[in-house]
């Protein structure tokens, strides 16, 4: 599956504006400096209207103190009131956009390798796309689903003191939104009906304060739910909030869209909250897999989407496949002829370490890869390296008049630290291969541990045991090496 997804960047600011402008409106109420208007122009400005000189002044110190990050763009006067229109300056701008597309990036990868695909390949391309390669995905739009989903959560309290309904029909009460909550038929699946909320603005807590979110099943219902822990800062807050509004209403929001929106009994301490609503399993995993990976910082939009059957990718294996029997087959052949019956041990071992390759893969359910199938090729020809050092040492003992189990013993010590030695070098690159590379990369780093690890068992171990079996069980005198 082939994804080029662009980041929307301008989101980012339009929120950073939206925080800003949130704060300072808190803040114009604790210092208890009068303004008669503050709004958003655009996305990446905002407007307070000052309505006298000497309040301007007030706001100007206020601004210099709290605010000195912000580029005032200008200063309409209006009779007695002054409107300053603010907005981030262009360095934090573009800041902003470059930090999104980074943290979407890590959010996507975060994301992926939770929901259990091998090998992804997720790379950023240009200022605010990235491109996402995912092999083996079978339900393709639920992998869209949940690389695409905001997963902002937030906490907010039900407005109580204005009517819904009124709102609905009129203008909106300032400080207050409108969002929706839908019941969901859980037959169909379907939205059989959306009930209006209004609800403050400010947000009280977001999943910014979020460690942990695991998927239960409600033992009375029989209901998968999403259970939240929030850290020490998160937990005071919670604590605080349903201390402060008990009998009041707290809804939980995802991008934007309520999924309950609970009476609050008594002080809820602990840090630990609830998201019901009548969800699947897979919905409720997928939803903690995004809650868990953080939010996007602005949403991403799929650009391409492509998906490679898989009849290319049965010819490029079969031609790995055929390219590893040949291979495997002429270091066999080689072996038998130079070194004769040992030669059939060191075989052998190589067809034993093959097979522990294959069993490791399927331990850590790792996916076979073209790069993968490249590092079991390579393993072949490593893998009787070592019994070449070994036997090349057995011969010359030989040649110096040692008995043949006198020359196995000594060819095995004498061979053993140069054989750690290289094996172990391979191995610590293949590792740093493993930990920094991507998708492909990673691919052929694991075959590559395997395959060491495997040689040096097959090598050091299994073929030592037959030749003592040989020499010391079955008498043998002579050795065909």
């Amino acid at each position: 599956m082939h994804l080029v997804l662009e980041v929307e960047t301008d989101k980012a600011v339009e929120n950073s504006i939206e925080r800003i402008s949130q704060d300072m409106r808190g803040l114009l109420k604790k210092e208890r400096i009068r303004h008669t208007g503050l709004k958003r122009v655009d996305g990446r400005t905002f407007s307070v209207r000052i309505p006298d000189a000497e309040t301007l002044e007030k706001f100007d110190a206020m601004l210099d103190k709290e605010f000195s990050g912000l580029r005032v763009i200008s200063r309409a006067v209006e009779g007695d009131a002054t409107v300053v229109l603010m907005g981030l300056p262009d360095k934090e701008t573009a800041e902003t956009h470059d930090m999104a597309t980074r943290q979407a990036l890590e959010t996507i990868r975060n994301r992926i390798d939770q929901f259990g695909v091998s090998e992804p390949d997720i790379r950023r391309q240009g200022d605010n796309r990235i491109l996402v390669q995912l092999p083996g995905v079978k339900d393709t739009q639920r992998a869209k689903g949940l690389i695409g989903k905001t997963a902002l959560l937030e906490f907010k309290l039900v407005d109580e003191s204005n009517d819904v309904n009124a709102a609905l029909k009129g203008p909106v009460p300032q400080g207050s939104e409108i969002l929706y909550q839908y019941q969901i038929d859980p037959e169909t699946g379907r939205k059989v009906n959306q009930v209006p909320h209004l609800l403050k603005k400010r947000t009280i807590l977001t999943g910014a304060n979020l460690t942990d979110a695991r998927v239960q099943i409600d033992s009375q219902y029989n209901e998968p739910y999403v259970t939240l822990d929030f850290d020490r800062k998160g937990g005071r807050i919670f604590a605080k909030v349903t201390e402060e509004n008990v009998k009041k209403r707290l809804a939980i929001v995802l991008d934007d869209r309520i999924y309950s929106a609970p009476v609050i009994q008594e002080k809820i301490g602990g840090g630990k909250a609830r998201i019901t609503g009548n969800f699947t399993t897979e919905e409720a995993n997928d939803l903690s897999i995004a809650l868990r990976a953080g939010a996007l910082p602005a949403p991403v939009k799929i650009l391409e989407e492509r998906s490679v059957g898989p009849s290319l990718g049965h010819d490029s294996i079969r031609y790995g496949l055929i390219s590893m029997c040949i291979g495997g087959a002429l270091v066999i052949l080689f072996m038998i002829i130079y070194y004769k019956a040992s030669g059939v041990i060191a075989d052998l071992a190589l067809v034993m370490n093959i097979i522990l390759i294959a069993g490791g893969l399927a331990g850590f359910q790792a996916t076979l890869t073209l790069p993968g199938i490249a590092g079991i090729i390579l393993t072949i020809g490593m893998a009787v390296d070592a019994n070449v050092l070994i036997f090349e040492r057995i011969r010359e003992e030989l040649n110096l008049g040692k008995t043949p189990r006198a020359a196995v013993d000594s060819g095995y010590d004498r061979a053993t630290l140069t054989i750690l030695d290289a094996n172990v070098t391979t191995l610590i690159a293949a590792l740093v291969l493993f930990q920094f590379g991507t998708g492909p990369i990673k691919g052929f780093a694991v075959t590559l541990s395997l395959g060491v690890i495997a040689s040096l068992f097959t090598s050091l171990v299994m073929t030592r045991m037959v030749f003592d079996y040989l020499l010391i069980n079955r008498k043998m005198r002579r050795l065909s090496i």
